[in-house]
């Protein structure tokens, strides 16, 4: 019998032997990661190189065993480290909130369960982790059919419930680091709601592991003053010495997740106020929101964030009349991300109202050929788990026939003359009829915000999480959009001031020409007057009546005759002058 096992037992000797010596390997590359991993947390010029080194110990380890937690856990950090979010959230995407409900909608014919199946160990469904419950109801109950006497000095059930519960391993403990790490890589993504879930996932993980492990605690080294986060380290380090994982979450990283859930809790806020702002049509109000979330000088927006919350100023600032400064917000975003399908559809929106039918075209021929791509390829540009500003790959279809005809309807517009009739009153946001001073104040403001040298500013406090688009690359693609922008304010300006110089000679010679003629109607009196004073006397003749003739005179005249005599008198006398007032007296006009 000893003869025949021999054979058999050799091959199992070696594999353990084997298995052994994997094991001691994996823990010494394991070790040194850490070790690597620490290096970079505390030195910030080389933190990249041995953030690095880490990661490539980390993969061997990996190659040698491709489930080890302790190794996912530490390539996580490593890539976090390194700032390589996106490779964070495709290796644990399956956590991601936003990505589970975007593959249940899409796919209808699979079920939740194995559309979002977890890659790695441990459950991904979040659901399911919300649902456990973090502390059992029946914790502090003996079994049922223990019919101990409670008179001994100890409890056997509570001993017994001590050690379990010391000894005992819970995945979502295990797991807990998963939230953590990804919910900070989501931050860095864009991906706000997510974040704030999946951070506060964590910290609920946390406070279970802290009341599990108080429970094997003795009472002398049990301390109320004792936090959530030291015995989130106290726990990963008890699992370090015991499984080999790596710590889950010590105390500095502890106190910069919940810094880091309160300032994203904040920007959520904000945002959200801008939203109802603008909904409840306050423009002014929203803007001066988003100017809260876009000019924070706590720490750096993510860009795709940034993206989303600039095209939502460009809607406040078209809604509050001021196209050039929702234009000059869209190009920031299309700089921060040319394929943002959003930002494409509100500058095309704007040219298009302020009479800019040829740029116009350029952005919707750029929109066309994104939807084309999306159709070809069966999805939206970018990543599958980050959304298009709110825009479903269901809706691509109609929007692209939609487009289709607006962009041959723009076509016959252009080709019937009206591509050049660029309303600049609504570019620099005057009226028609304004004064010089009004154009002055309006283009002094436009010039001094919109400058193709300050244009760039806004760049400084955005982090690009983009491997393909580096920090100049967006400055130059800000700067030629701005310089457009600009020159088109310049020629506005150059249009309207001309039109109101015109207008102004007009209101001149208008009040030139009332000038002269307020001034020739009293020389007209004056020379009137002259001609009067300058004009020959002419004498009367006098006739003397004697008695004969008045007793010759026949005494009843008749009525047109003395009208007649009458007339002739008056105007005898108003040719020598007599044409002031004579005063009659009424006794003597009396019969």
């Amino acid at each position: 019998m000893a003869a025949a096992s021999s054979p058999s037992s050799a091959p199992a000797k070696k594999q353990k032997k084997w298995l052994r010596g994997n094991n001691k390997l994996i823990h010494r590359y394991l070790g040194e990661a850490r070790a690597a991993l620490a290096a970079a947390a505390q030195d910030t010029e080389d933190g990249d190189d041995a953030a690095a080194a880490a990661l490539g110990l980390v993969s061997l380890a990996l190659e040698m065993s491709p489930r080890a937690e302790a190794a996912l856990e530490l390539r996580a950090r490593a890539l976090l480290t390194l700032r390589r979010y996106r490779d964070v959230a495709d290796m644990l995407r399956d956590y991601i909130p936003s990505c589970g409900k975007s593959c249940s909608g899409d796919d209808a014919t699979t079920s939740s369960s194995s559309s979002c199946s977890s890659g790695s160990s441990g459950s991904g469904d979040l659901a399911a982790v919300s649902r456990v419950e973090l502390l059992s109801p029946d914790r502090d109950r003996s079994d049922a059919g223990a019919g101990a006497a409670r008179f001994l000095c100890f409890d056997v059930s509570e001993l017994k419930r001590r050690l379990v519960a010391g000894f005992s391993r819970n995945s979502n403990t295990e797991a807990q680091w998963r939230y953590l790490v990804l919910g900070q890589a989501c931050f860095h993504l864009g991906l706000m709601e997510d974040a704030v879930v999946l951070l506060q996932t964590g910290r609920r993980l946390a406070s279970a592991a802290f009341r599990r492990e108080s429970v094997c605690w003795s009472e002398d080294s049990f301390s109320p003053s004792n936090t959530t986060s030291d015995v989130v380290s106290v726990t990963g380090n008890r699992r370090t010495s015991k499984s080999g994982s790596a710590s889950v979450a010590p105390a500095s990283e502890a106190e910069s997740v919940s810094q880091l859930l309160a300032h994203v809790k904040l920007l959520l806020r904000r945002r959200a106020a801008a939203v109802a702002a603008l909904d409840a049509g306050l423009p002014a109000e929203a803007v001066r929101h988003f100017n809260k979330v876009l000019d924070t000088r706590r720490s750096v927006l993510p860009h795709p964030f940034a993206t989303a919350c600039l095209v939502g100023r460009a809607s406040a600032f078209r809604s509050a009349g001021r196209p050039a400064d929702a234009i000059a917000d869209c190009n920031r975003a299309l700089a921060l991300d040319p394929a943002f399908i959003p930002a494409l559809r509100a500058r095309a929106d704007l040219l298009e109202s302020v009479g800019a039918l040829p740029d116009c075209l350029r952005d919707l021929d750029h929109l066309k050929l994104l939807y084309d791509a999306a159709l070809r390829d069966g999805k939206l540009p970018g990543p599958s788990w980050r959304p298009q500003g709110g825009i479903r790959f269901g809706e691509i279809a109609g929007a692209h026939r939609t487009l289709t005809a607006r962009i041959q309807q723009l076509r016959g517009r252009v080709a019937a003359g009206e591509g050049c009739s660029v309303d600049y009153y609504a570019l620099l946001g005057v009226a028609r009829g304004c004064t010089r001073s009004e154009l002055e104040r309006a283009h002094l403001l436009l010039t001094l915000k919109l400058k193709p040298d300050r244009s760039v500013s806004f760049a400084e406090r955005v982090e690009l999480v983009d491997e393909h688009r580096d920090l100049e690359a967006v400055r130059d693609q800000a700067r030629m959009s701005a310089l457009f922008l600009y020159r088109m304010l310049q020629k506005g300006y150059s249009f309207i001031m001309s039109a109101v110089l015109d207008e102004e000679a007009a209101a001149r010679q208008r009040a030139k020409d009332a000038a002269a003629l307020a001034a020739s109607v009293p020389k007209q009196e004056d020379e009137a007057a002259k001609a009067e004073a300058t004009a020959p006397v002419i004498p009367m003749p006098r006739t003397v009546v004697t008695a004969a003739a008045t007793a010759a005179t026949p005494m009843s005249m008749s009525p047109r005759l003395f009208c007649r005599d009458m007339a002739v008198v008056g105007s005898l006398l108003s040719r020598g002058g007599f044409d002031r007032a004579i005063p009659v007296k009424c006794e003597a006009m009396s019969c």
